[in-house]
């Protein structure tokens, strides 16, 4: 039950990503890049203070050091570019519907069995995601943006991947962060002097930022990564498919995406699938 609860506390805070990226970058007060920078940093300040304090030191090498480094960093400058134009939503389903491809391809690869069960769990729950998008239930994405979140969806597909071999999950989910952040900066700089990063921060933009870097990404990635050892990663890749439902109730709450009935039956088929691929069945 415990292990049940903290994956589900996870996908509330990759959720809450979704709304927090949306938000700001829809209010035209922050571009992609800056908004990614920043989120970065303030996680890569969040998590080296949490390693300092416990450890007393930052270790920036490690078991799958550069595959948790290059995943993160397409994800976070492909999640704030999508984000410029696609609903909070809808980007979530791209996101994980794309995670759950690359995670199950990289664990099958990697040698592990999956029981019928869970291809059949997959199967609803990403079935229920491809109903969703499918044309007729809403205006169809921008391309650009919609392509930019399938590189997101990979690189973090690859970064759960290489979460799984870290020896420290704080000390591992740390490093990744302090050295993408670092990464960051230069890529900032770069598109600042090309003239390419539009100025004027609106202070909410910048708070939202820091609250996505700091609290849902920062301390969301450190929990997912003491989590994912302990987890087979298709269950992972299953368990994920949750978000684009939280994150498309919140957009509902908070954003004023509407409810239909499409979402309501979708919601269903994936929650439903991902019960049958990840709870045990009882034994006689």
């Amino acid at each position: 039950m415990r292990l049940f609860l903290l994956t589900a506390l996870t996908m509330l805070a990759f959720a809450a990503n979704s709304l927090l990226n949306r938000a700001a970058l829809a209010s035209g007060g922050i571009d992609a890049v800056s908004f990614g920078t920043l989120r970065l940093l303030a996680g890569a300040l969040m998590l080296g203070a949490l390693v300092l304090l416990r450890h007393g030191a930052l270790r920036l090498g490690g078991r799958g050091r550069l595959a948790g480094v290059a995943g993160l960093f397409l994800y976070i400058y492909g999640f704030s570019a999508a984000y410029a134009g696609l609903p909070a939503g809808l980007g979530a389903l791209l996101l994980f519907g794309m995670v759950q491809v690359t995670m199950f391809g990289g664990s099958l690869l990697g040698g592990e069995w999956v029981p019928p069960r869970r291809w059949l769990g997959a199967g609803l729950a990403f079935g229920g995601l491809i109903w969703l998008l499918w044309p007729g239930g809403g205006a169809a994405p921008s391309l650009s943006h919609a392509v930019a979140m399938i590189v997101a969806g990979i690189g973090w597909g690859i970064y759960s991947l290489a979460g799984r071999q870290a020896e420290v999950p704080l000390v591992s989910a740390a490093a990744n962060m302090v050295l993408t952040a670092a990464l960051g900066v230069i890529v900032l700089l770069g598109f600042a002097l090309g003239g390419a990063v539009e100025g004027g921060w609106t202070p909410e933009a910048v708070a939202l930022a820091v609250l996505s870097g700091a609290m849902t990404s920062g301390l969301g990635y450190a929990l997912w990564y003491a989590l994912l050892p302990r987890i087979p990663g298709t269950v992972a890749a299953v368990a994920q498919l949750t978000v684009p439902v939280i994150a498309m109730a919140g957009g509902m709450l908070f954003l004023g995406e509407v409810l239909t009935m499409r979402f309501v039956l979708a919601a269903a088929l994936v929650l439903g699938g991902v019960a049958v691929s990840v709870v045990p069945l009882r034994r006689r």
